[in-house]
């Protein structure tokens, strides 16, 4: 099952971002809800929030670090909770699907746009930020469920 989920998540992550390069690059933005909702094509050349900008040999090793210790941890400790698997499986995708964006481009493909008129901006992202995000928080879930038990 741990597979499918990285597999599914990291194509799904890949198929989105070539789209992305090859429909957005040249014309930057693809409205889809005015004032809310955009495709808009961006090149992050650091990490969340525009951290570590320049730093991408920096985020490889540290990416790769992080992949190495939850793909031992999953393989070692074999987690019995099913959604701690997902949630792992999730995060190993997305650290995948942006690793490869480090290697190839030296910057991850960042597309998906939410915003509030010209009010508010929420940080362009892609979709291996939202298997990371989604992971985060199932991960979280599961520890605090855990650790009432």
């Amino acid at each position: 099952m741990e597979l499918v989920v990285i597999i599914i998540g990291f194509l799904l992550d890949r198929v989105t971002k070539l789209w992305a390069l090859s429909s957005l690059r040249s014309t930057n933005e693809m409205v889809i809800i005015k004032g809310f909702f955009s495709f808009t094509y961006v090149e992050n050349k650091g990490a969340a929030w525009n951290i570590f900008v320049g730093k991408t040999i920096f985020l490889i090793v540290f990416t790769c670090a992080i992949l190495c210790g939850v793909v031992f941890y999953l393989i070692k400790y074999r987690p019995k909770n099913k959604f701690m698997r997902i949630a792992l499986s999730l995060i190993i995708a997305g650290a995948l699907g942006n690793i490869v964006d480090r290697v190839i481009y030296k910057h991850v493909v960042d597309f998906i746009l939410f915003h509030y008129k010209d009010v508010y901006y929420y940080p362009v992202f892609n979709i291996a930020d939202v298997c990371v995000v989604i992971g985060t928080l199932l991960l979280l879930i599961c520890m605090l469920r855990d650790g009432k038990k």
